[in-house]
């Protein structure tokens, strides 16, 4: 009898790393590759590898290697710590839409969140509590 599915060596689907690293010390660049390590390991995924750049240009040698490794067939996405991985806000639209043009898929390690919302406080999630001043709050007695 074959042993079942699940109990086989089976790869997950491939995808590619992308850094980008400005000024990173070697133990942040260590941490942040095992973040993408730990990641595909959590999610099933098959890491090819992870491309660095060092200077961020739309179209660095970094980069263009990643867009050559989507061009396997069979490649599943990049996975990056977070969209600012992808460079400034022009050059990381820019890449996003050509990544995603490819057919991959775009993975975040950490999810940004959107707008305004990522500058509050835990717990202050929009609803004031008690207002002091508004509304009817019974008075207390005076003192005799």
């Amino acid at each position: 009898m074959e042993p079942l599915t699940e109990h086989r060596r089976v790869s997950g689907p491939v995808v590619h790393g992308f850094l980008r690293l400005v000024n990173v010390s070697t133990a942040r660049e260590a941490a942040l590759k095992r973040s993408l390590a730990e990641y595909c390991h959590q999610h099933e995924l098959s890491l090819s590898g992870v491309f660095t750049e060092r200077v961020t240009t739309v179209n660095s040698a970094a980069f263009t290697g990643l867009m050559d490794a989507l061009s396997v067939p069979g490649t599943y996405g990049v996975v990056l710590p977070s969209v600012s991985h992808l460079g400034p806000r022009a050059i990381a639209a820019t890449r996003s839409k050509r990544i995603t043009a490819t057919g991959a898929r775009l993975l975040l390690v950490r999810k940004e969140l959107p707008g305004p919302a990522r500058h509050r406080r835990p717990g202050h999630g929009g609803s004031q509590g008690r207002r002091r001043g508004h509304g009817s709050t019974p008075a207390l007695e005076a003192e005799s």
